[in-house]
C-alpha cells in the first residue's frame, strides 16, 4: 500500500455557540442559559429572518466585546435554534462575557 500524503492546514481558531432566538421582544437581552447550555437571546428584530440574523449577529458582538465579523451563523439561518461561529475567542472567555450580560 502507498502511503498517501495529506495537506493539512491550520484552522480558525475560536468557539461555537448554541443559539435559540426569540425575535419580537421588548429588548435584545440574553434571556438565560437552558439546561443543555443554549444560550436563550431575545430580540426586538421582526420576524424576518434576514434582519434577525444580522440582529443576533450584531447584538453577539455587541456582547462578546468583538467585531461582528467575527461572528457567523454557520447553522439554522432559517430557524429559532441557531449555531453560532465566534473567531479568535476560546470557549472559557465566551462563556464568561455570557454570564456577565445574563439577565
Amino acid at each position: 500500500m502507498d502511503a498517501r500524503e495529506f495537506h493539512l492546514h491550520n484552522g480558525k481558531k475560536g468557539s461555537a455557540l448554541a443559539v435559540r432566538v426569540k425575535n419580537r421582544s421588548g429588548r435584545d437581552e440574553i434571556a438565560e442559559i437552558l439546561p443543555d447550555g443554549t444560550v436563550k437571546v431575545n430580540l426586538a428584530a421582526p420576524a424576518d429572518d434576514l434582519k434577525i440574523n444580522q440582529s443576533l449577529v450584531n447584538f453577539l458582538a455587541e456582547v462578546l466585546e468583538v467585531q461582528p465579523n467575527r461572528i457567523e451563523i454557520v447553522a439554522g439561518a432559517r430557524g429559532q435554534d441557531k449555531l453560532v461561529s465566534i473567531l479568535d475567542l476560546d470557549t472559557f472567555e465566551v462563556q464568561e462575557r455570557l454570564l456577565r450580560k445574563v439577565t
